[in-house]
C-alpha cells in the first residue's frame, strides 16, 4: 500500500485528503492503488458549485447538478435535477464527475476519465455498499443511475471537497451524462455559485477565488473553464517516476 508521503510527494496533486480518515476496509481488486477514499472533513459552510447543462442542439437533456458543503463540514450535499432524456432503451443513464473541464468548443471527450485520485479505475463496477472503494467522481455508481425523466435526487457524498487544493475538490471539473454503454451525451463545467472556497473549517489546503451573496439562478454553460487540472494519467506517470 502506498503511503501518505508518496501521495504528498506529487507536488500540487495530493491524492490523500489529510482532513479526514481513510474509510472502510481494503478490498483487493476494488480499492484504489492509493487506498480507499478519505472522508472529507472541514468543507467551508455555504460553498456551492453548480454545473448547468448547455442548450445543445444535439440533445434535449437539460438541468443542473449542484454540490453544497454539508452543514457540519463533512462531505458535500448534492442536488440533481435533470430532464429531457432520450429513449429509455438507451438507459439507465449514467453521470460522473470527470477529471478535466469542458473546453470552449463543448467537446465532452476532452473531459477525459472520471475523477479518480486514488487510481481505482472503472472496473470492476462500483459497489454502492462500499462507496469508499469507488472512484470519487462516480456519482451514479455510488448513488444510483438515472432511471426516470425528469430525474431528481439528493444525497450526501462523503468523499468530495469544496475546498480548492486537494484532489477530492470537484469545483474545477465537469459533469458528464452518458448512455448505458458510456456514450457521452452532454456535459458542463462546475462553477462557484455561492460561498468562499479558499478557506475551510479544518486542515484541508485552500486556494483562491471568492463569490459572496446568495446562490443565484444558474445559467447554462457556454464556454470552457480557464483552470485546467492535471489528469489521472499524469498522476500515474508521477507515481512511476517516484517509484523508480
Amino acid at each position: 500500500m502506498y503511503s501518505v508521503a508518496l501521495a504528498t510527494a506529487l507536488t500540487g496533486l495530493a491524492v490523500v485528503n489529510a482532513a479526514g480518515p481513510i474509510d472502510g476496509t481494503i478490498v483487493p481488486g476494488t480499492t484504489g492503488k492509493l487506498g480507499n477514499a478519505a472522508i472529507v472533513e472541514g468543507n467551508p459552510v455555504g460553498v456551492t458549485y453548480t454545473a448547468v447543462l448547455p442548450n445543445s442542439p444535439t440533445t434535449g437533456i437539460r438541468g443542473y447538478v449542484a454540490g453544497t458543503s454539508n452543514a457540519n463540514g463533512t462531505g458535500v450535499n448534492f442536488n440533481i435535477n435533470l430532464y429531457g432524456f432520450p429513449d429509455p432503451s438507451l438507459g439507465p443513464f449514467l453521470y460522473h464527475i470527470h477529471d478535466q473541464p469542458v473546453p470552449s468548443d463543448g467537446n465532452c471527450t476532452a473531459t477525459l476519465a472520471h475523477q479518480d485520485p486514488y487510481i481505482r479505475g472503472e472496473m470492476p463496477p462500483c459497489d454502492p455498499t462500499q462507496p469508499e472503494t469507488c472512484q470519487t467522481g462516480d456519482l451514479a455508481g455510488k448513488h444510483g443511475n438515472i432511471t426516470t425523466s425528469p430525474f431528481q435526487t439528493t444525497f450526501l457524498d462523503l468523499y468530495l471537497s469544496t475546498v480548492q487544493g486537494p484532489a477530492s475538490f470537484f469545483g474545477n471539473r465537469s459533469i458528464v451524462i452518458h448512455t448505458s454503454n458510456t456514450t457521452r451525451l452532454t456535459c458542463a463545467n462546475f462553477t462557484l455559485t455561492s460561498g468562499n472556497s479558499s478557506s475551510s473549517n479544518g486542515t484541508t489546503p485552500g486556494g483562491n477565488g471568492t463569490v459572496t451573496g446568495s446562490n443565484p439562478v444558474p445559467s447554462p454553460f457556454t464556454g470552457g473553464a480557464a483552470v485546467a487540472f492535471v489528469s489521472t494519467g499524469a498522476i500515474v506517470a508521477g507515481l512511476a517516476v517516484f517509484l523508480l
